[in-house]
């Protein structure tokens, strides 16, 4: 059963946390959409932008209010970087069918990332595939990252959390009957695991998840290897513009050497 299947049976909750819009026009120029099957006739849509062969991959995981689609304007910015992208949708999002709950998040993760790595495969692009969770989009990637942390090469986590459980308390969004403590134990328990190394994105500003929550997420991850990066002046919804070339050559850096040692950006590394 899902750590957040409890969360899941509260449906004025979940209208706070998912913000699904559909969107079913064709791919723009350079890039392709493709369909996985999650469950029955149940599929979700991803957007692949290829940038250049022999280069890294990203398989992002977006925000609540986010679609694929909306990724064709941030696209180039990865391009020029030389990083290809892959972005992957939730149940009700954009093309998909169903609707979004988080448990459905955690079990499609996995399917996910199988059909991208053999969409990869299929067209002889059998470069490194990193995984990065946007906001809510932390979730599915912390989900991967424990487990296939033997063959993903990174974690990136933009504007995220550990759980959901800090931005419902945050927020104070209605709760009533949810044992919270126990969703938050369980997946610090399952970030604890986490060896994967890890990039670490957040805006100093982020009021809606607090910057606070991403040195929470980089003190809890099991991982030796990890970097915090801060965007000082930086909100939740603006931290890739506020300071785009930190943000972007943060990324570039992991990606082609994500074997590094632990330290935050802003300070010394531990000892």
């Amino acid at each position: 059963m899902s750590v957040y299947s409890m969360i899941d049976q509260q449906p004025m909750l979940l209208r706070f946390l998912f913000y699904p819009r559909k969107w079913n026009l064709p791919a723009p120029a350079g890039a392709e959409d493709f369909m996985v099957p999650v469950e029955g006739d149940l599929a979700v849509g991803c957007r692949l932008y290829e940038s250049e062969a022999g280069r890294p991959w990203i398989l992002l995981f977006h925000g609540n209010g986010e679609i694929a689609a909306d990724y064709d304007q941030i696209a180039p910015l990865y391009r020029q970087k030389r990083i290809n992208l892959v972005v992957a949708d939730y149940r009700g999002y954009g093309n998909s069918g169903g609707q979004p709950t988080f448990t459905g998040m955690v079990r499609d993760a996995p399917l996910i990332f199988e059909a991208v790595r053999k969409r990869l495969d299929e067209r002889g692009l059998q470069e490194k595939l990193f995984v990065m969770g946007r906001s809510l989009g932390s979730i599915s990637a912390l989900e991967l990252a424990g487990q296939y942390g033997e063959i993903i090469p990174g974690l990136i986590i933009e504007s995220g959390f550990i759980s959901v459980i800090g931005l419902i308390r945050h927020l104070g969004l209605p709760s009533m009957g949810l044992d919270l403590g126990s969703i938050d134990r369980e997946s610090r328990d399952k970030a604890a695991l986490i060896e994967t190394p890890a990039l670490i994105i957040h805006g100093r500003a982020d009021s809606l998840v607090p910057f606070s929550q991403a040195e929470d997420l980089y003190s809890s991850l099991g991982s030796k290897s990890r970097q915090l990066v801060p965007i000082p002046g930086a909100e939740h919804n603006d931290v890739i513009f506020v300071d785009r070339e930190r943000y972007f050559s943060a990324i570039a850096a992991f990606v082609d050497q994500p074997d590094r040692p632990a330290g935050r950006a802003d300070q010394p590394e531990r000892k």
